[in-house]
């Protein structure tokens, strides 16, 4: 059903811009998502879809946007989908805001997405501009668009990730207790690690960039060959001791990627267990792979990525062992800041974007204040109402709905309702 539109005798035009727009979002299944109404992504999507929806798939990723591989759409007032969101904006382009207008053009720019994680994401990274400009000049049919994404995870669930390296001294003590790393490697290039300062930053890069790229490009029937020893020694070494979080974890992914080199580079990376509304964000050239759980996820409208493990697609271990910036340390959690009664935000370091969440219990209200760019609403539970000067209407779980620049929205709950909003990042929207 369309959004009820409350037009004043004054200003008719100018509240109609300011109108919230429903959308219909699109879907991908992923094997690695979540089957049917197991998965987050699934019961989102059958609320917000019209279609026929297959419960025996799995359902991986909902997206939210105007990303031409999986654009969202502006529901007609019979409930079937009309023009792409991005079209809207083309035609309507003050619904952005003039600074977002002037830096971004006709177009949103972040991609807002549900994700439900059953089993691991490759091991995968995303370039930055530069990169990503060359990468897409020469090969477009791999790399959609010349933009970068750099992106954050907010946890619905219990959600688990790899990401980024781990601090200097835990490598070396991973290297004294993996002896297949030194194999694989070689002792001359594993010991360069016991030779060097954490303070000494580039030779620390230079020397965690050797290690991990001569793991990675380790061929084939060497990586079947150590992957086997390190399983049978985690298995034996079992009997007499507790494995390390990470060992189980290793265990676990042979299981799903057998003779993967992934199972191996693991230990390389800090292992990260998110709570539910706790953040990780991830700049350009960072390495990771989510685990396991769900979590709504936002990023620069991009869908850039470069793979070297733990997955059937094509991977391109050159260029991500190049491209990666080598940063070692445990990544910032963000637990979020609370901004007004039950809203708290989300506030990565990067221009594009920032994510609210609204726990509302039953009965309560609250605003959103108005903002100079433009917003994605994504209702996950309860029902409501939202309003502006612009419109009215009733809101449940699915419901995702795009807001102009400039819009204050009142919201009223009539059953816990949980919320979330993916805007520009304010630093942004505000910086002088």
């Amino acid at each position: 059903m369309e959004i009820a539109t409350v037009v004043k005798a004054n200003g008719g035009c100018e509240a109609d811009r300011r109108r919230l727009r429903r959308l219909k979002c699109s879907v991908k299944d992923y094997d690695w998502g979540k089957i049917g109404s197991d998965s987050l992504v699934y019961r989102v999507y059958a609320a917000n879809s019209d279609y026929q929806i297959d419960s025996t798939r799995p359902y991986a990723e909902l997206w939210m946007g105007t990303h031409e591989s999986g654009p969202s759409y502006l529901a007609d007032a019979d409930g079937s989908n009309g023009m792409t969101l991005r079209s809207w904006i083309t035609e309507n382009p003050k619904s952005l805001g003039n600074r977002v207008l002037e830096k971004w053009g006709c177009d949103l720019p972040f991609l807002f997405k549900v994700l439900s994680v059953a089993r691991p994401l490759s091991i995968q990274a995303h370039p930055d501009k530069n990169l990503a400009k060359k990468m897409h000049k020469a090969h477009p049919n791999l790399y959609k668009d010349d933009n970068h994404k750099p992106e954050m995870a907010l946890a619905y669930t219990q959600f688990e990730a790899l990401c980024g390296f781990i601090p200097l001294q835990e490598l070396k003590s991973v290297i004294r207790a993996i002896p297949e790393i030194e194999e694989l490697v070689g002792s001359e290039e594993a010991n360069q690690v016991f030779c060097i300062s954490e303070h000494d930053e580039e030779k620390v890069k230079s020397a965690v960039r050797t290690i991990f790229t001569l793991l990675m490009s380790a061929g084939p029937d060497t990586t079947k060959q150590i992957v086997f020893k390190l399983k049978r020694r985690l298995h034996m070494e079992s009997q007499e001791r507790h494995l390390t979080d990470k060992e189980r974890l290793v265990l676990k992914l042979e299981k799903q990627y057998p003779d993967d080199i992934g199972v191996i580079s693991a230990f390389f990376f800090n292992y990260v267990k998110l709570n539910p509304g706790e953040a990780l964000y991830l700049g350009a050239n960072e390495p990771h792979a989510y685990l396991f759980g769900e979590c709504i996820e936002v990023m620069a409208t991009s869908d850039n990525v470069v793979r070297a493990g733990l997955t059937s697609k094509p991977l391109d271990i050159q260029t991500l062992c190049s491209m990666l910036s080598y940063k070692l340390g445990f990544p910032e959690i963000l637990k979020g800041s609370r901004i007004r009664p039950y809203i708290t935000r989300y506030l990565p370091p990067f221009e594009e974007f920032e994510v609210d969440l609204c726990d509302l219990p039953c009965g309560a209200s609250t605003v959103f204040p108005s903002v100079p760019g433009p917003s994605l609403l994504l209702v996950l539970l309860g029902e409501g109402r939202v309003s502006t000067d612009a419109s009215a209407d009733e809101i449940s779980m699915g419901d995702v709905l795009f807001v102009p620049a400039d819009t204050e929205i009142q919201l009223k709950s009539s059953f816990d309702l949980k919320l979330y909003r993916a805007g520009v990042n304010n630093r942004f929207l505000y910086s002088p």
